[in-house]
């Protein structure tokens, strides 16, 4: 896996992983920047979330669970201190479909934690990461 960031000017830089896809990143105004991208810890946590989506999504669709709709909400505190790494993280599941079974989400959550999600398993070696669910019928 390889990645390439380019400065734009300013804070402003380009990065594009080997996938291909561009993503701009940016600082706030106060910090230099023109508050026109994502910021680094910004992608990080996004990349926590779709990292245990892709893992539950694909768990509790082998478990024939009828998921119509999937959300999940990343809140992290961070050190005061440089560097200002993640020191507590909740991912908060929301899983809505029909008869959606508690211990499939459990299951699932559980096997994207332990097994599967690398990054998660990255964040987990500096942050205390903490996971809550809701299921919503559809």
């Amino acid at each position: 896996m390889d990645a390439k960031v380019i400065w734009k000017g300013n804070m402003s830089f380009e990065g594009t992983p080997s996938s291909g896809f561009p993503i701009w990143m940016d600082t706030s105004t106060e910090n230099g920047g023109l508050n026109n991208g994502i910021r680094p810890m910004e992608m990080v946590l996004v990349g926590l979330g779709g990292c245990t989506a892709m893992d539950v999504v694909s768990i509790l669709k082998k478990k024939r669970q009828e998921v119509t709709a999937f959300e999940i909400r990343v809140h992290a505190d961070r050190s005061q201190e440089h560097p200002k790494v993640f020191t507590d993280i909740t991912l908060e599941y929301v899983v809505t479909g029909h008869n959606i079974e508690p211990v499939a989400v459990e299951r699932a959550i559980e096997l994207s934690e332990t097994k599967y999600c690398s990054v998660s398993a990255m964040l987990g070696k500096s942050a205390k990461i903490n996971t809550k669910y809701t299921i919503v019928e559809a």
